[in-house]
């Protein structure tokens, strides 16, 4: 009996879903067992749909006809962003269908509703696309890693970002030039505001350390800072040290609670995540006994993204998505732990102090980030002359990061020294 399904939105994504639906239709048999029957496609703009033909006999300008449609099993929602979309799921989920969706800014800020939602109908969510596009990060927390404590996860989540800085690293590009290189080959919005703040990495670690530490996650409680304050010249002096930059989104088990953070970040070259380029994405997760496991692929992009979305819809015909969200802890039924703010976390830094290079302005310098209990573990100076303002880079062994803020605004406030200094973290050894 074929399984019924309504895709709600055919922009870029529902497109390739629903490309993929009509076309492909003999190879997901194949692959999965399972028939795929669209049923129905609510967009409200269908002319804007260009991307694949989709026959008018399925196109629909409400979601009214496939609430009461009760061959429609699963609703696919892919309209994206908070509203009309969570009201669309939860009216799907109290007529009985099973929601399919790829939209972690729906499931950051209204994820416990919607999950409390879904277990009160009997029915499932499934959100595999909902961070990192095609790699199956969410079916490794869980499924793969069940048996794993999970201490912390560090991602490269945001293909734009990825794309940009890539750009910037090795092609000297500024940073606008990179940006709307992007935005020509379909990595950024025509408004990319939410990527290069770090906003979207923050719905997806938020949505990825709930499901590792089985918490409750608030979007709150992610500090975030973005790529579009980064200069170049820190870009230049990083390659230099043989660092690449990337915006990690990072979250870790610290002194009973969690740690919760998205920025730009150093990355040594001998680092793995050092080598994730382009739009590519990638994540690193640490269990206490599989040790460091890492899923790298296509981020984003309508085809990688589809993949996703389709491998759940399969997923939920099989039955074996219903099944998991009914019995699996992480899903519904999470702990409260402590947020430990980013001022206790241990991090070493890269530090670039505007100075005029006089006699005793570096002493001052070591001496107050000594006094912070910060040790130095290179200093990089280009020639110049006397009496001048020059960059003073300055990287660190692991320092607390609150005494490291307080430390920088010792060392801005010195007479000798112009503008702000620039801070930038360095990851660890255990990338």
């Amino acid at each position: 009996m074929p399984i019924g399904i309504a895709l709600l939105g055919a922009g870029k994504i529902g497109s390739a879903v629903a490309d993929m639906l009509l076309n492909e239709s003999g190879l997901l048999r194949r692959r999965s067992g399972q028939t795929l029957e669209l049923r129905h496609v609510v967009e409200k703009y269908p002319e804007r749909i260009t991307a694949v033909k989709i026959p008018p006999r399925l196109l629909r300008p409400t979601i009214d006809a496939v609430l009461k449609d009760s061959q429609t099993q699963i609703v696919i929602e892919l309209i994206g962003g908070l509203e009309p979309a969570r009201t669309f799921v939860l009216q799907a989920l109290k007529a009985g269908k099973h929601v399919v969706t790829a939209n972690k800014y729906l499931l950051a800020i209204h994820g416990p509703e919607i999950f409390a939602a879904a277990k009160r109908a009997k029915r499932c969510i499934s959100f595999e696309a909902s961070c990192g596009g095609a790699i199956p990060i969410i079916l490794a927390l869980t499924k793969g890693l069940l048996a794993n404590d999970i201490h912390r996860l560090v991602g490269i989540v945001n293909g734009t970002c990825n794309y940009i800085l890539t750009q910037m690293m090795r092609s000297g590009q500024s940073y606008g030039d990179a940006l709307a290189g992007a935005q020509a080959a379909g990595f950024a919005e025509a408004d990319p505001t939410l990527d290069v703040n770090g906003t979207d990495s923050a719905h997806k670690i938020a949505i990825l350390a709930g499901l590792a530490f089985g918490a409750e996650v608030p979007i709150s409680a992610v500090d975030i800072s973005g790529i579009d304050t980064l200069q170049d010249a820190d870009l230049k002096y990083g390659k230099e040290l043989g660092y690449a930059c990337k915006l990690l989104a990072i979250a870790e088990k610290i002194d009973g609670g969690i740690s919760l953070r998205v920025h730009p970040t150093f990355v040594p070259a001998d680092q793995p995540l050092a080598s994730v380029n382009g739009s590519f994405n990638a994540i690193s997760v640490f269990g206490h006994a599989a040790g460091h496991t890492m899923y790298y692929g296509r981020g984003a992009g309508p085809k990688p993204t589809a993949s996703a979305v389709l491998a759940d819809v399969i997923d939920v015909a099989m039955g074996t998505a219903p099944l998991l969200f009914a019995q699996l802890p992480l899903l519904t039924r999470r702990a409260k732990l402590k947020i430990v703010p980013t001022r206790q976390i241990v991090a070493r830094n890269y530090l670039r102090i505007t100075a005029l290079d006089l006699p005793g302005v570096l002493a001052q310098i070591t001496a107050i980030l000594g006094h912070h209990g910060i040790s130095i573990a290179a200093v990089v100076q280009h020639q110049s002359n006397a009496g001048q303002y020059v960059p003073v880079v300055i990287t660190t062994h692991e320092a607390q990061d609150g005494a490291m803020a307080e430390a920088v605004a010792k060392i801005d406030q010195l007479k000798s020294i112009r503008g702000n200094t620039v801070r930038i973290r360095v990851l660890g050894t255990e990338g």
